[in-house]
């Protein structure tokens, strides 16, 4: 049977029904978005597809344990699960290890002399930051593009394959996405460089 003409809902009930193979229609329909947030959001592929994996483990738990409930909003419910392992993930990581000189142990000795000093850190990480609220603000289908270009690194060729619109279409919403971006850093003064 071909399932991909059925819509989230239809998918999920037929799933729900014991069809198995349905869940992979699901997963291919939302791979890029879905993986495409939580790679933009961790920016580190493997730990992206480890929350990915998790994402769609969570989904099938909970539809199964019926805990979901039909909304028309498939794709909003389980990108809010992704978004709450991403900060599971960020705070299970932020737990600092304490580390105190001894005589043999110099814990200044693990720091390199000549790094970025905190300041210079702190804009980064403060930039990068303001950037991915910025590309939050994109129409979807520039911010779809943005994502599976730069934090997919897919092809134009894939990305026009994958969202069903010509190269040039791709080209042309990469284009406007970073037209819109530069407007949003000129408009806040912010300088991606040190």
């Amino acid at each position: 049977m071909d399932y991909s003409k059925f819509s989230d809902r239809e998918l999920v009930e037929a799933f729900i029904l014991g069809q198995e193979p349905v869940l992979n229609v699901i997963i291919q329909r939302h791979q890029s978005r879905i993986f495409g947030y939580i790679m933009m959001s961790v920016k580190d592929r493997d730990v992206a597809q480890d929350i990915f994996q998790d994402t769609f483990m969570k989904v099938i738990n909970k539809i199964k344990a019926g805990k979901y409930s039909e909304e028309g909003k498939f794709i909003q419910w389980t990108m809010r699960i992704a978004h709450n392992l991403i900060i599971d993930y960020f705070r299970k990581n932020s737990r600092v290890k304490m580390l105190r000189s001894t005589d043999d142990y110099d814990v200044f000795n693990q720091f390199p002399l000549f790094d970025k000093s905190i300041e210079e850190e702190m804009i980064i990480n403060q930039t990068h930051s303001k950037l991915r609220d910025m590309i939050e603000y994109l129409p979807d289908n520039q911010k779809e593009v943005l994502v599976m270009r730069h934090y997919q690194e897919m092809s134009f060729k894939d990305i026009s394959e994958e969202t069903g619109v010509s190269i040039n279409t791709a080209l042309g919403r990469m284009r406007y996405a970073l037209i819109n971006l530069r407007k949003m850093m000129d408009e806040q003064n912010i300088s991606l460089s040190i």
